[in-house]
């Protein structure tokens, strides 16, 4: 929680100011019910930062980000409920492919830690607050400026996570010096660069498509984790995370096969 803080509250700092000298004032233009939408928004991405974050806690960094990153299904699956988008035959097959695979992830590590279900079912949370994070940006993405969107949304859920980590009992202060510089590193590449690129893109591409992009990590974030934290890499844990991403391969075929149709 205090990683997921500091991450937002720098970020939504520096937005803050940014926009305010790029645009002028942060909420012009913004109508009530857009605003609406972004609470929304923030409430989704501080599920995504207070669990995911914490997944790593209990669980491996290959299990946590492979799982996260089963968001495009809950993409698809929202779309369902609230867009009244009945999914395919492939999109159903995708979505019980990559289920498939996060039991497989989970039950094995239950078996080796009891705990490694905890971190498993926080980053699969994790996965979810992405979802209807990136679900309402497409929303809004459409007719918002990108950085009075992203400045309204971190700094809403810096607000949040603020909130609920001093509710927490856990200390913002008292870290050393490479803490904090971590905490700046943090906030700058994933947040100010990483997320507000991806919010840019909610403009022109489906919120799965969007989610997509985000699958690269798991492999990224294992390799590194196995150079840097000696972590190693499981084959069931392999297995798991080759079905886990061959599921959100199926439906994203399924969803651009969809489109093809609609556009001819």
């Amino acid at each position: 929680m205090v990683i997921a803080t500091y991450r937002l509250v720098i970020a939504s700092l520096f937005y803050v100011g940014f926009t305010r000298i790029k645009v002028g004032h942060i909420r012009a233009g913004i109508s009530f019910s857009q605003f609406k939408v972004m609470i929304i928004s923030a409430i989704f991405l501080t599920l995504h930062f207070s669990t995911w974050i914490t997944s790593l806690k209990f669980t491996s960094v290959a299990s946590s980000v492979v799982l996260v990153q089963s968001a495009p299904i809950f993409v698809a699956l929202g779309s369902f409920i609230f867009l009244r988008e009945r999914p395919s035959l492939p999109m159903m097959l995708g979505i019980f492919v990559a289920i498939t695979g996060t039991i497989i992830i989970s039950i094995h590590d239950f078996a080796l830690d009891e705990g490694s279900l905890v971190g498993n079912l926080l980053a699969l949370g994790g996965a979810i607050g992405a979802a209807g994070y990136l679900l309402a940006g497409r929303k809004l993405r459409a007719t918002v400026d990108t950085f009075q969107y992203v400045t309204i949304v971190y700094s809403i859920t810096a607000v949040l996570l603020l909130v609920f980590t001093l509710f927490s009992g856990a200390s913002l202060t008292g870290y050393s010096p490479q803490i904090y510089l971590l905490f700046l590193v943090i906030a700058f590449f994933p947040q100010v660069i990483g997320h507000t690129s991806f919010n840019w893109a909610l403009k022109y591409y489906s919120a799965t498509a969007v989610s997509i992009l985000l699958l690269g990590e798991p492999i990224g974030a294992s390799i590194l984790a196995v150079i840097f934290l000696g972590e190693t890499l499981s084959l069931i844990k392999i297995i798991g995370g080759i079905v886990i991403l061959s599921g959100v391969f199926l439906a994203i075929v399924a969803e651009s096969n969809r489109n093809s149709s609609i556009k001819k």
